[in-house]
């Protein structure tokens, strides 16, 4: 592999080079300015912080009594980690993510820039700033260890077969460990996601044998079971169900029978089918807008010559793996938009090396360097609005356990704080598991007339609450959905 260069040395490269370091920057930085939403980011974060707290690695856990079969532990480790290193916050939660996306932008730098540094520089620059990548590149989420493994698995087939002499060995490895990162990550939808795009290219190119040839098969296949199948194995005899339950309710439910009700730890995402490609224009914005916009306006720009690749042409084969995803959910039934994310790094490449072809790469990179600072500027608003709203709680209950924190730091027999009927995961993870939950109203009569309980009910549910128990309420604070009361039995009361 040649030693990529920075970027060309025009004002524009270093313009649109400085956007992006600024963008990167920033989000580095946002990282800590605002709270875990729920479900997705909280409950992760709270599943690896019950890793972190128990040293129990091989069974992710949801709350002190309930496994979490829903997705293997790779990126519950990292956030466990980051939790070992940083303490429990949600700094230390998303950074590990963040770090993922890192990489993930380094190999489509690499691989740019076998060609050129200003190709390089623009395929990470439409990476970087697409929205989905924004978003998950700082969000608790498994996606971003899932594309670290496809981005991994994908680079390292195509230059294990076209790569440089000093390339192959390495990258035929580094592909069957792109395979076991996703497996650790998803699971076998890994296998799909890749196999489906290697499998038409083989085909399509009549490359069978030059495959085979290639990749180290049986070596490699050994490595990846040597990796994955000791987790598999001890996830099964620690927790029985968690293979059937995860192969062919996660696998197999989740994505063909609509409104699947077999989901343990939440709704299924019910769609129509063929949602993925509206979900794919809205993770591709702001270059889903404008670029199509660019194009029309440089329709009579001309064109130079681009330097020919050098070994085999990847274009075809980045087309394979950026419809990939979006091809194999297109009859699903429940999916989420983040489902789009492990095409993102074929689509900035297609995307730069159609840029790299004008002629006026001024007016490229200053074109790009705008959405960069427009981007830039969304995210530091987005920041300030969320914490200008900080006691506002969005979607997370984080300011709710700070009160509660607050009215009960220093005594030594503090009320409860109960959650009814159901608790949010980022309860769990704000009170460090110590927000309960009750579910029956017989229950919850029974907790308010026996000791004084702060109860967070949702605003909207509190005059369905049994009316024993609204007579024994006092308003402490409302904190978005939920409001928050101190409920005293005539008992204890002065």
């Amino acid at each position: 592999m040649t030693r990529p260069g920075l970027f060309h040395h025009t004002p524009s490269a270093r313009l649109l080079a400085g956007c992006l370091a600024l963008l990167v920057v920033l989000r580095l930085l946002s990282l800590a300015f605002y709270p875990l939403t729920d479900n997705t980011e909280a409950r992760y974060a709270e599943i690896g912080r019950l890793m972190w707290e128990r040293g129990d690695w091989v069974t992710p856990w949801l709350d002190r009594d309930t496994p979490f079969w829903g997705k293997p532990p790779l990126s519950f480790w990292a956030t466990a980690l980051g939790f070992g290193v940083f303490g429990i916050n949600e700094f230390a939660a998303r950074l590990p993510h963040f770090l993922g996306a890192l990489v993930v932008g380094w190999w489509v730098w690499q691989w740019a820039a076998q060609r050129s540094s200003q190709e390089a520089l623009t395929a990470v620059a439409l990476l970087g700033a697409s929205s989905l990548m924004l978003l998950a590149s700082g969000a608790v989420m498994t996606d971003m260890f899932l594309l670290l493994g496809i981005a991994l698995t994908m680079r390292g087939f195509w230059l294990a077969l076209h790569g440089g002499p000093s390339d192959q060995k390495r990258e035929s490895w580094l592909f069957f460990i792109g395979l076991a990162i996703g497996l650790l990550a998803k699971g076998p939808l890994m296998l799909v996601l890749a196999g489906l795009p290697l499998g038409l290219w083989t085909l399509w190119r009549r490359e069978v044998a030059q495959v085979w040839n290639a990749l180290p098969w049986v070596r490699g296949l050994a490595l990846i079971l040597l990796l994955v199948c000791p987790w598999y194995l001890l996830a099964e005899l620690r927790s029985p169900g968690f293979l059937d339950y995860f192969l062919v309710g996660e696998h197999w439910h989740r994505f063909v029978t609509p409104g699947w009700a077999g989901d343990k730890y939440g709704g299924a995402h019910q769609a129509a089918r063929g949602t993925i490609w509206l979900y794919a224009l809205v993770a591709l914005l702001p270059w889903s807008l404008v670029l199509p916009v660019a194009a029309w306006f440089w329709r009579q720009h001309p064109r130079t010559p681009l330097p020919p690749d050098p070994q085999a042409s990847p274009v075809g084969y980045w087309v394979l793996w950026a419809l990939a995803p979006a091809l194999f959910f297109t009859m699903a039934s429940n999916i989420l938009w983040t489902y789009v994310l492990p095409a993102l790094p074929a689509l900035a490449l297609l995307g730069a090396r159609w840029l790299s072809g004008l002629a006026n790469q001024r007016a490229v990179n200053r074109t790009l360097s705008a959405c960069l600072m427009l981007m830039s500027a969304m995210l530091v608003t987005a920041l300030f609005t969320v914490n200008q709203q900080q006691h506002d709680d969005w979607n997370t209950t984080r300011s709710l356990v700070t009160q509660y924190n607050h009215a009960t730091r220093g005594k030594t027999a503090a009320p409860a704080l109960v959650f009814y009927p159901l608790r949010p995961y980022s309860a769990s993870f704000y009170s460090r598991g110590a927000a309960q939950h009750i579910r029956s109203p017989d229950a919850l009569i029974n907790q308010v007339s026996q000791a004084p309980t702060f109860l967070a009910v949702k605003t909207r549910a509190v005059a369905q609450l049994p009316a024993r128990v609204r007579q024994t309420l006092t308003l402490q604070g409302a904190h978005g959905q939920y409001s928050l009361f101190l409920s005293q039995p005539d008992s204890a009361k002065p």
